[in-house]
């Protein structure tokens, strides 16, 4: 393998090690500062997890399609193999079910700033968007370990 294929697959892997590391991260500490239900502490992890969206995972999202076509490119790998197509609909999938979770962070974060700027609980509206927030990263993170699977298995699908 030539020296740019070996640092366009770093690229890609350090890529593909943000998009799961931060997810997981992102979604272990929302789901530990709401279980405390402390408003103020929601607020603020919430906004560290918006924070962290758009400094890692949204400059990751952007740029694995691209290391991942040059990489393929650069091995001589068709981005048609089906392994690769598979791959490309889980990480289409992923990120339609991402983008509504961006938007619902920010609402979740707004949401508990209120309320403890109020000095009042948590509202219902919170909590139902939480568990939306939630049932949308279930199916991504999946799908993310499924991409995983696919790049390091390479399989014969065909």
């Amino acid at each position: 393998m030539s020296l740019a294929a070996e640092l366009l697959r770093w690229l890609h892997v350090i890529g593909a090690a943000v998009l799961l590391g931060t997810g997981a991260g992102i979604a272990f500490f929302m789901l530990m500062a709401h279980r405390t239900r402390d408003p103020a502490l929601v607020a603020h992890v919430a906004g560290t997890v918006v924070l962290a969206d758009t400094l890692f995972t949204a400059t990751a999202v952007v740029l694995q399609p691209i290391t991942g076509a040059l990489l393929a490119w650069q091995v001589g790998w068709s981005l048609t193999e089906p392994w690769i197509l598979l791959s490309l609909a889980l990480y289409v999938l992923t990120g339609l079910f991402w983008l509504p979770v961006v938007a619902i962070q920010l609402r979740l974060r707004n949401l508990a700033r209120a309320a403890a700027a109020d000095g009042m609980p948590l509202p219902p509206a919170y909590h139902r968007l939480f568990r939306t927030w939630f049932a949308c990263g279930v199916p991504a993170f999946a799908a993310v370990l499924a991409i995983f699977w696919l790049m390091l298995a390479r399989p014969s699908l065909g």
